[in-house]
């Protein structure tokens, strides 16, 4: 009883609290603060949140290039494991196949080798004879196919000799990709980070206000076109199993790679949280994007991923009334904001 009344609180809570966010985006906008002028040769507030954005928006889609090669490695990993299994299997069949060609090869050369028209000849016994000649052909035959065998088990080996050597070769490009993402990564994270250090403790706290307001401006712009009339959706069960998970790692930070429990970028969220749905759905928002079914925006409903930029480098899940839930970048926590509150993509479903 104390469980269903707890979920059932939890609910009514996440409920409320999207209501609130969404209404929050639909009135005025936050008011603007009177900018000061920049001094001479230096950039501008606004200049300097733009080119930060534009640093962590390219290392999100460096980001999911790193997540998606940390996939395929994987996966390439625990094949070559499958084949020096197989290997291994093949070599013991062909050292038993070996084994069983040359016993008969001894017993043939204790006969002496001699024609069975010659053993017909020398024999004392014709039926004795004509018996062993049944038995002759029958080990004839046994020889022929451990032969056979023999060549079709040491063809297979050279098979997953070679298969073997292009998965290493796929590894390897997989691990080279891998440095290179984690690379520019670091390089566009540092770079942000190095912008936003210099700025003093008064013009972050305006540079949050002026993200802030430039998310607003875009949500209200969303909702202006009459899009939330339209999108009515219920969510499935699993849709709402995802959308519990997602909700309750607000406040976690973004780290990019991470999947939880601790921390989540983007991708991971979205991925873990549909896991936990009991659905496995693609690593990265752009394999989200290009495996998932895409729905037009009217038929969204509570669980369904929206895809973010051209680029699909950004991911979050809607959770109604005009919300999404998201890990948003470096230095930000996973919160809920405007579903139209960056550029839509695509919206896609994990279980259609």
């Amino acid at each position: 009883m104390n469980r269903r009344r707890h979920s059932a609180s939890a609910l009514t809570l996440l409920c409320a609290t999207a209501i609130l966010v969404a209404a929050s985006f639909t009135g005025p906008v936050a008011p603007a603060y009177a900018a000061p002028q920049p001094e001479p040769g230096r950039k501008s507030l606004e200049q300097v949140r733009k080119e930060i954005e534009e640093l962590y928006r390219q290392a999100g889609t460096a980001t999911d290039a790193y997540n998606l090669a940390e996939g395929e490695t994987k996966a390439q990993s625990e094949k070559i494991v499958e084949i020096a299994k197989q290997v291994q299997a093949g070599q013991e069949r062909l050292t038993g196949l070996k084994n069983k060609a040359g016993a008969a090869a001894r017993a043939q050369y204790r006969s002496g080798g001699m024609p069975p028209g010659a053993q017909l000849a020398l024999s004392s016994d014709p039926g004795t004879y004509l018996a062993g000649v049944d038995l002759l052909r029958q080990g004839e035959k046994a020889t022929a196919d451990t032969i056979s065998e023999l060549t079709r088990t040491q063809k297979q080996l050279q098979s997953y000799a070679v298969d073997a050597s292009a998965r290493w070769q796929v590894l390897e490009e997989n691990r080279v990709k891998q440095e290179n993402a984690k690379k520019e990564i670091e390089q566009k994270i540092k770079a942000a980070e190095e912008l936003e250090n210099k700025l003093e403790a008064e013009e972050k706290a305006r540079l949050l206000q002026l993200e802030q307001e430039d998310q607003y401006k875009a949500q209200k712009a969303w909702l202006s076109t009459g899009v939330l009339k339209e999108i009515n959706g219920a969510a499935s069960d699993a849709g709402k199993k995802a959308v519990a998970y997602a909700t309750a790692q607000i406040g976690k930070p973004y780290v990019w790679g991470a999947t939880g429990p601790g921390s989540f970028d983007c991708s991971g969220l979205t991925s873990q949280a549909w896991r936990a749905a009991g659905r496995g759905i693609p690593r990265t928002s752009q394999e989200q994007l290009r495996l998932l079914p895409k729905i037009a925006v009217k038929d969204m409903r509570p669980g369904d991923l929206i895809i973010y930029f051209d680029d699909a480098s950004h991911v979050g899940m809607y959770v109604g009334d005009g919300a999404m839930v998201h890990a948003p970048r470096p230095g930000r926590s996973v919160t809920i904001a405007g579903a139209g509150s960056m550029p839509i993509k695509a919206v896609v479903r994990p279980d259609a």
